[in-house]
């Protein structure tokens, strides 16, 4: 009886420790999405600020220290595809935040049931009740 619980308990350890690792790479995954969210705020912005420039005005982008001039179209065409790119990475963060809920979710119920089995296993359980 004494070893069925320990091998219970140990596998109660593994198991959470895979829940909190689990849990270690949800945050991660979370804090993903929201540097993209906030990406994907200033990449819109930016879009708007395009929409209102006229022909004559003057679009630069930053090379390293130096500005440098660069084509409307050009420069629209680099944001278009930025966005695009960010909404990509938001959709895959998105999919690897709700798979990684899922198994997390799975582990705490395997965590659960490993912890009745303990209560059931431990020596003096069948006394105190």
């Amino acid at each position: 009886m004494a070893s069925a619980s320990a091998s219970v308990d140990d596998d109660l350890q593994k198991a959470s420790a895979a829940f909190q690792a689990l849990n270690n790479e949800l945050s991660a995954a979370v804090d993903a999405r929201q540097r993209l969210d906030a990406q994907l705020a200033e990449n819109e912005q930016v879009k708007k600020e395009f929409a209102g420039l006229k022909e004559h005005n003057t679009v630069y982008k930053m090379v390293g220290p130096v500005l440098v001039q660069q084509e409307h179209a050009e420069a629209r065409q680099t944001v278009d595809k930025r966005l695009e790119f960010i909404r990509g990475e938001l959709s895959r963060v998105e999919t690897q935040i709700k798979d990684v809920a899922a198994k997390a979710e799975s582990k705490k119920a395997e965590i659960a049931a490993l912890q009745g089995q303990r209560i059931q296993t431990r020596p003096g359980a069948v006394a105190a009740a």
